[in-house]
């Protein structure tokens, strides 16, 4: 991803669809995507950036259940 494009992964809004086919998603939005939603926004709305991205601070921690690497 670009400098200064909005990333999804610090987005409120974006999550992990766990869909095969379409595995990004963007709750504000509703919708699944084989891209990330930020880039899907900026195919369709003449690559305007997200308006509707809200960043958060601290990205979730790993699952205490996630296996060790």
């Amino acid at each position: 991803m670009r400098a200064g494009r909005v990333d999804c992964h610090h987005c409120a809004h974006y999550h992990v669809t766990w869909d095969e086919r379409f595995p990004h998603g963007c709750r504000r939005m509703g919708f699944k995507s084989r891209r990330y939603p930020s880039e899907e926004v900026r195919r369709t709305m003449a690559c305007q950036d997200c308006r509707l991205f809200e960043k958060i601070d601290k990205l979730p921690s790993p699952s205490p259940h996630a296996p060790a690497d």
